[in-house]
């Protein structure tokens, strides 16, 4: 006799398997309205997981911002424009950038390029205060300048000078600053590279600088890059970045040339650049040294009375009979090769005014050394 559909054991199986699994399903949805409706949900914040210390890395980077903070300025300029139907003249927003405290007397150091253009400047302090500044000087060939504030109480302190000729690719840096406008941000990272030059839009182009994947974004550009040590290494000043913001590649001024620069700047309002009272030409020194197959500078004139005459190098000349008569050519300054013009003037900010040096000649064929005692020029 044939088995009834509804009798059938295996279809009979596969039913209640088939409403097990919905009602698995149906538990599985309405289990959070149930567990609502169970456990009344409480208004008390979680309990607070306990940290424990913090890394030494992290306390000793947090001591590194605490301190070097309230030394760090945010800087605004301002160019006074003349409306040409009114003739009122009224100030227009140019740019901001960053700086730090120099020393007590209120001094400012921060990149030429930010102030450069400007009519007027604005220093606002860490803790809000805010203050007209002045220009004491620039250096554009250093991409540096000071201005001046002043502050009647309280005054921040001065940013804690290191050194630069001892640093090491590796070392761990960091950088304060204004990126955006977003006010005393800190980034940090390694020293990358040193020994970088980089081309200025003025066609020139600033040598020795220390190289740093530190986020440096605009904005950043005037603000100190600082050692482990909390102390003052360079200034951050430029990026390379084909978007113009951060690509990891950062560029900052050393903190010796800070150093040498900044109190002149402040003495006298401008840098006197150690010389040797050489004219030199890049064009022509380019064209020249292919000729003679010659790596260096070749000297196109000696000015009368300067430390280049005295110490008896020649400039270029003409003989009687019209031919060019290829001056000296310095291959070396203080043991240190001269490839170029640009390389030459950087190596002669290596030193002071008054300093002796030791120079490497090329002269008809020969090399020679010869001393000479470094004046001031422009």
């Amino acid at each position: 006799m044939p088995t009834h559909p509804q009798h059938d054991p295996a279809l009979q199986r596969f039913r209640w398997l088939l409403w097990s699994i919905v009602l698995l399903v149906l538990i599985w949805q309405l289990l959070p309205w149930l567990t609502g409706l169970l456990i009344r949900p409480s208004s008390e914040p979680r309990a607070v997981t306990a940290r424990g210390e913090l890394a030494e890395d992290e306390r000793a980077t947090i001591e590194i911002f605490q301190q070097a903070s309230p030394s760090v300025v945010f800087i605004s300029t301002s160019q006074r424009v003349r409306d040409f139907w009114t003739r009122n003249i009224f100030s227009v927003p140019r740019g901001n950038g960053s700086g730090f405290m120099w020393d007590n007397l209120g001094h400012v150091v921060t990149n030429n390029h930010v102030i450069a253009g400007a009519s007027e400047a604005s220093v606002r302090l860490n803790d809000g205060r805010s203050y007209n500044a002045v220009l004491v000087g620039a250096s554009p060939a250093h991409d540096l300048a000071v201005l001046r504030i002043s502050i009647a109480f309280d005054q921040p302190p001065p940013v804690p000078v290191g050194t630069s000729a001892d640093l090491k690719v590796g070392q761990k840096v960091f950088a304060i600053g204004n990126p955006f406008g977003l006010d005393y941000t800190l980034t940090s990272g390694l020293v990358s590279a040193l020994d970088r030059t980089i081309d200025t839009e003025q066609g020139g182009a600033i040598e020795h600088l220390i190289q740093t994947d530190a986020a440096i974004n605009p904005g950043n550009s005037g603000g100190p890059l600082l050692d482990s040590a909390g102390r003052l290494i360079g200034i951050n000043t430029a990026i390379f970045s084909p978007s113009g913001a951060y690509a990891g590649i950062g560029f900052a001024v050393p903190v010796d040339t800070v150093n040498r620069v900044v109190p002149q700047l402040i003495a006298r309002g401008r840098y006197i650049r150690p010389s040797l009272g050489v004219s030199v030409d890049e064009d022509l020194n380019r064209l020249v040294t292919q000729q003679l197959d010659v790596e260096g500078v070749l000297l196109v004139q000696v000015q009368p009375g300067s430390a280049a005459e005295r110490a008896g190098l020649r400039g270029t000349r003409l003989d009687p009979s019209g031919d060019i008569i290829p001056g000296d050519i310095i291959t070396e300054l203080g043991g240190q090769a001269v490839a170029s013009v640009s390389q030459l003037l950087s190596r002669l900010d290596d030193y002071r005014v008054g300093d002796q040096v030791t120079l490497r000649i090329w002269r008809s064929g020969q090399q020679q050394e010869i001393e000479v005692v470094l004046q001031g020029g422009s």
